[in-house]
């Protein structure tokens, strides 16, 4: 059987018969349900595999969402066993020691984390106005009404139907 590539040079090569007048158009009909059926069984073909990759790909996508979701699970259990020690360690006042394996303490960090008390007492000089964004659905509906030249313009695209 010919690849997909192969019956599409076929069939250009059959309209290029259709246009010359001296081809008998019984053979132009016959060539063309051959090219029809072959295209028709590889289009079945492709739709297949496609089918069994959107399978795959959906499979991958709900097994990358479950071990995320265990991901998630065992940080916030370490999150708490390790807030867990550091309030024992404060209550007792063991705020450092050593084991044979692992040496523990409870250190300051680094930098001061931020905590606003009242957020309608800070200064407007500290508030951030969000970046300006295009609403894209008034705009399209304006396009809709008329054109806006060298601003915006809708565009019709295309996609495969298989059901």
């Amino acid at each position: 059987m010919a690849t997909l590539y192969e019956l599409t040079g076929q069939y250009k090569e059959l309209l290029d018969m259709m246009e010359d007048p001296d081809i008998d158009p019984k053979v132009i009909t016959d060539t063309l349900e051959g090219l029809n059926g072959e295209i028709e069984e590889k289009a079945d073909g492709y739709a297949k595999v496609m089918q069994q990759l959107k399978a795959e790909a959906d499979a991958i996508e709900k097994e990358e969402q479950r071990l995320n979701d265990r991901r998630d699970m065992i940080m916030d259990n370490i999150s708490r066993m390790k807030k867990a020690l550091m309030e024992s360690m404060k209550a007792t006042g063991k705020t450092k020691f050593k084991t044979t394996l692992f040496s523990f303490g409870v250190r300051k960090a680094g930098q001061k984390r931020l905590v606003i008390d009242h957020e309608d007492t800070v200064p407007d000089k500290y508030w951030v106005q969000p970046p300006k964004v295009i609403d894209r659905k008034m705009l399209k509906e304006d396009l809709t009404h008329g054109d806006m030249p060298g601003v915006a313009h809708l565009e019709q695209s295309e996609y495969l139907s298989i059901r």
